[in-house]
């Protein structure tokens, strides 16, 4: 029993002293967690502390310079308003000196009107009494005397007038030959200025500038890898949302569009992936060019062609005539010599051949200084053409001699293609430039009412005031307009110059 009562106790006591050195090992642990969590709290409010004073003096940095930029701009904007008000002053100070000059310059015209006035009424005095003299010494009136006058001037103007005809008759036929040539070259240089504006600038439109700066590149490295892989000239200027290629090749102004796309929707735009992009463009096009030439041989049921024949046929896809696409023109003009040659009982797959190769000349891979046509002619010959189509190709502008029925239908057919309307069009600013300078040239003459340029530019119709001129007037004026303009526009074919004179009286029955 005591010795139950001594191992009841011992465990006891073991089991005080196990609390008692369990709570001491625990609290040491608990006292250990909590100074560690202490300490990872200051590191965390250190961070946080210098994250809030980082972003406070990120903060101060950007009021401080929004501050400094209006500040910036007020000072602009005082800056103009006292420009403004300098030149707001100059101009009062101009407009009164401009006031005084006007008041003494018309009292010095009020006072010589009044002498002028006065020494009228002396002359007509003195008319007065020299015509009784005269009448007096002659024995005529002077009703009669001015009768006999005005018939013998108008017999020596009529001999005068007919004179000057005569030379001027003998005058042009001698220079007919000199000015049609002028006129010639005169429609030559027009026509060729025309189609190197239209046809020698592409226009790159693109969402924003900050796209524009990436295309240019540091110092402009990026346009000048451009333009040396593709040959053309960019430029770049204040025009929102576009870039301007200028290139007389239309095939590099092409790979130039088509390889600054790839650049801007890839993102990627730095010298070697801009050489990188030009050449696999270059690929592409010209499998599309020899892809296009193939195709339009087979819509238009032509075989046989040469593989460089149907590449120079592709070609002519990107190339245009007096705003005319070259490969349209030549596949309407196969189509009409087809027509044609079926109406007159020829072979209208040898006419559409011809029709289709005919301006083969105008997409040479090397400049030549042969006329399109008998270049043309060359290359067709030089790819095995039969010598028909070789020469319908050659004398289509009358540069060769015409041996055969199939060489004036393609003529013909060239010539209805051209000529239809819409098919040769001008720019359209320039279009409305000429109607309106022809409009402003029939306003500048007094007397005239309205102006309307009509039918494209080629009839002028000007309306005079029937109070402001009369019936021989307007005839002259008719002529002097159509002088004016020959003198001082260029434009294509002839004008007529209508003008229109009446008198209207209006009444109501009531």
């Amino acid at each position: 029993m005591t010795v139950f009562i001594s191992a009841t106790v011992a465990l006891l006591l073991g089991i005080v002293c196990g609390y008692f050195v369990f709570r001491y090992v625990i609290k040491g642990k608990y006292n250990g967690m909590i100074a560690a969590a202490e300490k990872e709290a200051e590191v965390i409010k250190e961070k946080k502390m210098l994250e809030v004073k980082e972003k406070f003096l990120n903060k101060k940095s950007e009021l401080e310079k929004e501050v400094q930029q209006r500040n910036q701009h007020l000072q602009q904007s005082e800056n103009k308003l006292k420009q403004r008000e300098i030149s707001l002053n100059q101009r009062h100070e101009e407009l009164g000196r401009r006031k005084n000059e006007l008041d003494n310059q018309q009292n010095r015209l009020e006072n010589e009107k009044k002498t002028l006035q006065m020494r009228q009424e002396e002359l007509d005095k003195m008319q007065l009494m020299e015509r009784a003299k005269l009448e007096e010494l002659s024995g005529l009136s002077a009703e009669e005397a001015k009768l006999r006058l005005v018939e013998a001037m108008k017999d020596e103007a009529k001999t005068e007038a007919q004179s000057y005809i005569n030379e001027i008759m003998d005058e042009a036929k001698l220079n007919a030959n000199a000015n049609a040539r002028k006129i010639v070259i005169q429609t030559i240089q027009r026509v060729a200025t025309e189609t190197a504006i239209e046809n020698s600038v592409s226009v790159f439109h693109i969402d924003n500038d900050e796209v524009k700066g990436r295309i240019i590149g540091r110092e402009g490295r990026n346009i000048r890898a451009l333009e040396a892989a593709a040959g053309v000239e960019i430029v770049v200027d204040d025009t929102p949302e576009a870039i301007v290629i200028s290139a007389f090749d239309p095939i590099r102004r092409e790979v130039c569009r088509l390889a600054l796309h790839q650049l801007v929707a890839d993102g990627r735009i730095h010298p070697a992936r801009i050489e990188e992009v030009v050449q696999k463009v270059k690929k592409q096009l010209e499998n599309e060019v020899i892809e296009t030439g193939k195709r339009t041989a087979i819509d238009l049921g032509i075989h046989g062609l040469h593989p460089e024949l149907i590449r120079i046929v592709g070609k002519m896809k990107y190339r245009s005539s007096y705003g005319q696409n070259l490969l349209q023109h030549a596949r309407e003009t196969a189509n009409l010599c087809a027509v044609m040659a079926s109406e007159l009982g020829l072979n209208p797959k040898k006419a559409k051949r011809a029709g289709l190769l005919h301006d083969i000349g105008k997409v040479p891979d090397e400049e030549s200084e042969l006329p399109h046509a008998l270049y043309g002619a060359k290359i067709a010959e030089k790819y095995k053409e039969k010598p028909d189509i070789c020469n319908a190709i050659a004398s289509h502008h009358d540069e060769a001699e015409m041996n055969t029925l199939l060489a004036p239908i393609v003529q013909v057919c060239d010539a209805i293609s051209g000529a239809r309307p819409g098919a040769r069009r001008e720019i359209v600013e320039a279009y409305i430039k000429r109607l309106n300078d022809l409009e402003a040239i029939a306003m500048s003459y007094p007397g005239v009412t309205k102006t309307y340029a009509i039918q494209a530019g080629r009839e002028l119709r000007v309306i005079v005031g029937a109070d402001k001129m009369s019936d021989a007037e307007t005839e002259s004026l008719s002529g002097e307009i159509a002088n004016k303009i020959q003198n001082e526009m260029t434009y294509p074919g002839q004008v007529k110059i209508t003008v229109i004179r009446e008198t209207r009286s209006v009444a109501y029955a009531k």
